[in-house]
């Protein structure tokens, strides 16, 4: 098993390497929201670590607690690190009468079946060591009614039809209460960002000051929120993208002229399939009857290589299905098969590589029936990405002047090469259900020095082969010698 696991590194090594040899040096900058890709969790339904506060746990039972806890994802970080996820955010965390964390008790006590205070501590610091940030939600209403500011009448509150509790949002005690816990909650743990929830009733102006509070409180600490709101947050969803892109990529053959929302909008916010609180795109596609994992393959590439920032669900690597909670929120199941892992990995490397493929000027060359193929431009670089996602082999012939002089186009995916042909075009052709990501690269012809780099990194991967198995085939035969 270990020399798999050595095998599939070595493998991403030598993408990594055919992918970026000839192209540019990327910038390293300090990392902003826009740079970030976001794995989005809930800690009681992805890894269970730790038996001892498995309290009335029913993992047959999707109303109660399944037993996930933060040790639990600790355990798992390598599995969130293979896909270059560069941000974590747990969903709810503080005390509850439910597994997702929507009854919330208290602004100040964590869940006991997530764990202690110790464990958040060790889960956060090793984020932190694997260069990742980790978020956290703020239910700013709709709390148990068993809240304690509420048990204690401590703050002003009104009950709600659905047996929860809302704050006066007019109330300045109440304001004051609520940025006080935010602020507080955010440096306890040294969260590197806060996720404002169940916004309505509160109005701009509080959201702004408690935004403000939070910004000045912790240098870079982001600020989202995963409802449309007016307010200042560093991000935010938007449901007319999210929309464009499942019906784009639900099935094959589309009317995928909703994307061409990217070329009308220069709004870079969250770019999502679904969220925790809805039915899963994997959901829809189903009933579409459709192929999920060919579905999430080319819906991925539009994913991570559109403008924004990507966030995916925990599961959608599994192709986790459901309408609504709790069928949409089952416990992970690592023995899965992870086929689609593999490929996310892939694009959050290019994307976490690439400058330009985050923060690039965006350009629709074309969209029509299914067939996608837009650019990612900079000073330094030039993407192109193709997607046909419709049932025939698709083509397009794209103008040199578009993708620069002297240049071929080379696929990083599945190693596709383009030439400028003698009419002064580039020919995209790609067979159906399939999406490549193509570097523009200096057409230099025999290219001495990139020839002997490959075939030494090559040959280094062959040596590394021999060895794992000439290793595995000597343990075999000691086994053997035992017996």
């Amino acid at each position: 098993m270990k020399g798999k696991r050595l095998i599939g590194i070595a493998a991403i090594f030598l993408l990594f390497i055919s992918a970026f040899m000839p192209a540019a040096a990327f910038a390293k900058a300090e990392r902003g929201i826009l740079d970030e890709s976001i794995y989005d969790l809930l800690v009681d339904r992805f890894n269970n670590g730790a038996r001892n506060n498995d309290i009335d746990v029913d993992t047959h039972n999707g109303n109660a607690f399944n037993g996930g806890d933060f040790v639990g994802v600790q355990a798992r970080l390598q599995h969130i690190i293979d896909m270059g996820f560069t941000m974590i955010s747990l969903g709810p965390v503080f005390k509850t009468e439910t597994y997702d964390g929507n009854g919330v008790l208290s602004y100040t006590e964590l869940e006991p079946h997530f764990g202690t205070e110790e464990e958040l501590d060790a889960l956060v610091k090793e984020v932190h060591e694997k260069k990742m940030k980790v978020i956290a939600d703020f239910p700013l209403g709709k709390v148990s009614a068993e809240h304690e500011w509420a048990k204690g009448q401590t703050y002003q509150f009104v009950h709600s039809a659905d047996g929860t509790v809302d704050w006066n949002s007019s109330d300045e005690n109440v304001q004051n209460a609520l940025i006080e816990a935010a602020v507080d909650f955010i440096t306890t743990y040294e969260l590197d960002g806060i996720r404002l929830t169940k916004l309505d009733g509160f109005d701009e102006a509080f959201l702004n000051k408690m935004i403000d509070a939070i910004h000045d409180t912790k240098e870079g600490a982001y600020v989202l929120t995963n409802e449309k709101s007016g307010a200042a947050f560093d991000l935010q969803p938007s449901d007319e993208k999210m929309e464009a892109l499942r019906q784009s990529f639900v099935k094959a053959d589309p009317d995928s002229t909703p994307l061409n929302i990217f070329k009308e909008s220069e709004d870079r916010g969250l770019l999502q399939y679904d969220d925790l609180t809805g039915p899963r795109f994997t959901y829809d596609i189903v009933e579409a009857r459709m192929f999920p994992p060919t579905r999430w393959k080319v819906a991925a590439t539009a994913l991570f290589t559109l403008p924004g920032v990507p966030l995916m669900t925990y599961g959608t690597e599994i192709a986790v299905n459901g309408k609504e909670a709790p069928e949409s929120h089952p416990l992970f199941n690592f023995k899965t098969d992870m086929e689609f892992k593999d490929l996310i990995g892939n694009l959050n490397l290019l994307r976490n590589e690439s400058e330009t493929l985050r923060n690039g000027e965006f350009e629709l060359l074309h969209n029509e029936d299914g067939f996608l193929i837009f650019k990612r431009t900079s000073e330094d670089e030039t993407w192109l990405i193709a997607i046909n996602n419709t049932s025939k082999t698709a083509s397009l012939s794209i103008p040199a002047e578009k993708i620069g002089a002297n240049k071929k186009l080379r696929g990083v995916l599945d190693g596709d090469l383009i030439r400028e042909s003698d009419d002064g075009m580039f020919r995209v052709i790609l067979d159906r259900e399939l999406a490549e990501v193509y570097i523009a690269d200096d057409d230099k012809g025999f290219n001495t020095p990139y020839l002997i780099a490959s075939i030494l990194v090559y040959v280094l991967f062959l040596g590394f082969l021999f060895l794992v198995i000439k290793k595995g085939r000597e343990n075999r035969r000691k086994g053997k010698e035992k017996v």
